[in-house]
């Protein structure tokens, strides 16, 4: 026999509240319990909600990231990999200004993996320019665009060569969000070659 699962109805947050709300402490722990020792993101996040120590979670997260460029084993890089620990860090309700850090890590591996291993592909830019301009975002909607200055202003210097018009757009990104910087080196670059000539 068939069964019709239009017929379920999708519980919604209220719903669930309202189930919740019937249950006695003894069987909420339980049902906490239970989801803690069968979903893995539920572990997580109860660990990080007791224990809270933002520091070590965040350096388990790089690591994550890290391997999605350079896995232990293979040579296989896996993007999704890096964007899901980014996403999974972000769930978990850190300072912003550690997932800020932890984005501009994902920017910056992505920049080291291209110039370890040469030009990649389109789709490779893609996901490195839009978690640029992600994390950017939120450290000026922080302020924390000078915190990251130097890091961002190396990552542009690290693009230099890079194909697929990726160092060209990283460079527009980063005079939209550091536009005195850019006005510096560039009469830095004036002043250097009024001396030469």
């Amino acid at each position: 026999m068939r069964t019709d699962l239009n017929q379920y109805k999708r519980m919604g947050l209220r719903d669930i509240k309202k189930e919740l709300g019937k249950l006695d402490k003894d069987k909420l722990i339980d049902l906490v319990a239970d989801l803690y020792r069968k979903n893995k993101s539920v572990k997580e996040f109860l660990d990080f909600y007791v224990h809270s120590d933002e520091t070590e979670l965040f350096r388990k997260y790089k690591d994550k990231v890290f391997k999605a460029f350079y896995p232990t084993r293979g040579f296989h890089y896996k993007l999704k990999d890096g964007k899901q620990a980014i996403s999974d860090f972000k769930k978990l309700g850190p300072s912003a200004e550690l997932l800020a850090d932890l984005m501009l890590f994902y920017v910056e591996t992505g920049v080291q993996f291209t110039n370890d291993y040469g030009d990649i592909n389109e789709a490779f830019y893609k996901s490195v320019e839009t978690c640029f301009v992600d994390s950017l975002r939120l450290m000026r909607k922080e302020n924390l665009l000078d915190k990251f200055e130097d890091r961002v202003e190396k990552l542009i210097d690290d693009t230099d060569g890079i194909g697929w018009g990726f160092h060209d757009y990283m460079v527009q990104v980063w005079i939209d969000f550091y536009p005195s910087d850019y006005e510096e080196d560039f009469e830095d670059d004036n002043n250097a070659t009024e001396e030469k000539g």
